[in-house]
């Protein structure tokens, strides 16, 4: 069986999501959950960056708009969130657009939109 990638910090960081989840449950906005995730990664000691941009080029070239990641945790694991009714491909496979652009090996897609916290890690 292959070795999961970044173990140890996808750990604390689902189980700050999951931290999240318990308190607050399912049924509100994105932002909220955004917000109480960063003062959960606060409490918790978690290095992070929220809305992190990251800059995408063509052919070496920089193109004038970005991506914005809803966090950057340990300067190398993209996290988006979702309020949805579950993780659905297009939420995937704009994580490895993210992973993609960035040159990053993981992302972490966490919906809170539903009565159990849902998680997919994206290997890029």
């Amino acid at each position: 069986m292959a070795e999961l990638i970044f173990k140890e910090e996808s750990y604390k960081l689902i189980g700050a999501c999951f931290e999240v989840h318990k308190a607050l449950g399912f049924g509100f906005k994105e932002v909220v959950y955004q917000d109480a995730l960063e003062v959960e990664f606060k409490r918790q000691k978690i290095p992070f960056c929220r809305e992190h941009p990251f800059t995408i080029y063509y052919k070496e070239q920089r193109l004038k708009h970005q991506f914005i990641a809803d966090f950057l945790a340990y300067e190398k694991i993209i996290i988006e969130l979702k309020a949805a009714g579950y993780i659905g491909v297009p939420y995937i496979k704009q994580t490895m657009n993210y992973l993609k652009a960035s040159g990053l090996k993981l992302g972490i897609v966490v919906n809170f939109g539903s009565p159990s916290l849902e998680f997919q890690r994206i290997v890029f």
